[in-house]
């Protein structure tokens, strides 16, 4: 299992991206949550299994049809944190 950290940027709060984010997350086993940030852009943490999240991270790189993404940023971590689903914060 891995863990990854997304920050997408872009026309990315207001438009149901964090609630878009869960639904795909449930729809391939990934747990761990997204959030909103000060600076508009959207913080997603990922727990689960590679091609899963490869998955996930081709979804967020357009997101739902109402966003603009214009940029993402990925980082692998470690985590000892285990998350039970996808949550929204």
């Amino acid at each position: 299992m891995i863990a990854k950290k997304i920050r997408v940027f872009g026309r990315v709060q207001g438009i149901f991206f964090r609630h878009s984010s869960k639904i795909k997350a449930n729809e391939l086993g990934i747990r761990g949550y997204a959030q909103n940030r000060e600076d508009g852009s959207v913080e997603i943490f990922v727990q689960g299994e590679d091609e899963a999240i490869e998955n996930f991270v081709a979804w967020a790189r357009k997101g739902p049809d109402s966003a603009e993404v214009k940029d993402i940023k990925i980082e692998t971590i470690e985590s000892e944190k285990k998350f039970n689903d996808f949550y929204i914060l």
